[in-house]
Formats: structure tokens, C-alpha cells, sequence
């Protein structure tokens, strides 16, 4: 069976692209599902998440750098499609580069991470209109936003959630909220899972949303 591609995309850095990459991949790999994360941002983070786990309990999914390829990113992610059940496309952090486009070419769900401010929502305008463009060509794809660094309590995060949900790009039902833990799971190259009891919150938003990505790529395209 052909792999599901999932492209998580924003033209901002810092919105979380590698921790829900990471975290959807580690949570999909659980499931025994045999998962590739495409690390296709120059920075290379994702891969660098996954060489600090160690040879003693490496991550659980398989990540490649492929920022090199470029405008054939897609060339080159069908070649590998056929080992895996998912393929996850760190993307870098610019709407307008090739190999953005070419990850949503090829990608049957485009995830955008984006923190609830404005400055953060505004900046993102630029994916929203690479994911339409995409859209013209591939007519598979689906996306959501997913909300990250969430802090639910508050005016601000309350007012950007109502004007997303204006958006243009449907909203997961998932959020990711502000938790130290996700940045620790980063530096010992695991996700949140490997944390124990006090990661329990953020198991169980990471668990929500594999559980709506398989959904979602399971569901026809008419699902919003």
C-alpha cells in the first residue's frame, strides 16, 4: 500500500514544524506503523532531534535528510514510499521555497503549526496561499492548523483562536499546549511518550492528534 504524506509546513520558524513531526512520528511508530520523517528543512533539526536518542533506544521512526533535493523533493520521497505506511515531510520555514512546494505536491494532509498570536497568524498567510496553489495540482490534499504552544487561560489566545477559525485553513481539533516536556523529549531524542507520569497532558494532545491524522487520511476528501 502507498504511504500517506504528511507535510507539516509554516513560512515561520519557531512555529513548531519538528515537534509535531516528531511527535506524530514517534506516536504513529508505537502503533507499529513503519513511519519515515523527511527532514526537509536546512537546519536540519529533526535529524538532530533523532541522533541525540543514542544507539541504545533510537527513535522509533526512521528520519532522512532531504532539504538537498530541492524543487524534486517529490522525486525523491516516491522513491522511498513504498518501504513505509507514513512519510512525514519536515518542511522549512519559508512558503515560497521549492522544496515546500514540492512537499505539498506530494502530500495527501499538510499540517501548519501555529502559535495563537498575531504576529503568528499573520505570518502565516504566506502557507495558507502555498497550500491553495498546491491544491490546483494536487487535488487530494487536505490541511489543518494545529494549534501549538497553546496557553488556553488567557484573553490573547482566546481572541487569535476566534479569528483562525476565519482562517482559511480548517482547524485540528488537537492543540498542542505550552509544555516543558516536549522540549525535553527534543533533547533526549524521544518523544513525549518515553517521559513517564508527568507527560501525561502532552501524551495524550500527541495522541489526539495521530488519532485525527489517521482519520483524516482515511476519510474522503470531502471531510473539513
Amino acid at each position: 500500500m502507498k504511504a500517506k504524506v504528511i507535510a507539516v509546513v509554516n513560512q515561520k520558524g519557531g512555529a513548531g514544524k519538528t515537534t509535531v513531526a516528531m511527535q506524530l512520528a514517534g506516536s504513529l511508530a508505537r502503533r507499529n506503523f513503519k513511519v519515515l520523517v523527511v527532514d526537509a528543512d536546512p537546519q536540519g533539526t529533526s535529524t538532530r532531534w533523532a541522533a541525540s536518542a543514542g544507539d541504545d533506544a533510537p527513535f522509533p521512526a526512521t528520519v532522512v535528510g532531504l532539504s538537498a533535493a530541492q524543487g524534486k523533493l517529490h522525486r525523491e520521497v516516491k522513491k522511498l514510499m513504498g518501504d513505509y505506511q507514513y512519510v512525514i515531510i519536515d518542511g522549512p520555514p519559508a512558503a515560497d521555497s521549492p522544496v515546500a512546494q514540492s512537499a505539498l505536491m506530494i502530500a495527501d494532509l499538510a499540517l501548519v503549526p501555529i502559535i495563537p498570536s498575531p504576529l503568528d497568524m499573520w505570518a502565516s498567510l504566506g502557507i495558507k496561499k502555498a497550500i491553495e496553489d498546491a491544491s490546483d495540482i494536487n487535488e487530494n490534499l487536505k490541511s489543518r492548523l494545529v494549534v501549538n504552544q497553546c496557553q488556553p487561560n488567557t484573553r490573547l489566545t482566546s481572541d487569535v483562536l476566534d479569528l483562525l477559525q476565519k482562517f482559511g485553513i480548517p482547524m485540528a481539533v488537537s492543540q498542542f499546549h505550552q509544555r516543558t516536556v516536549y522540549r525535553e523529549s527534543a533533547v533526549f531524542g524521544k518523544t513525549v511518550h518515553d517521559l513517564g507520569y508527568k507527560a501525561k497532558p502532552a501524551i495524550d494532545e500527541v495522541e489526539m492528534l495521530t488519532k485525527e491524522v489517521i482519520y483524516l487520511l482515511q476519510a474522503k476528501k470531502s471531510v473539513k
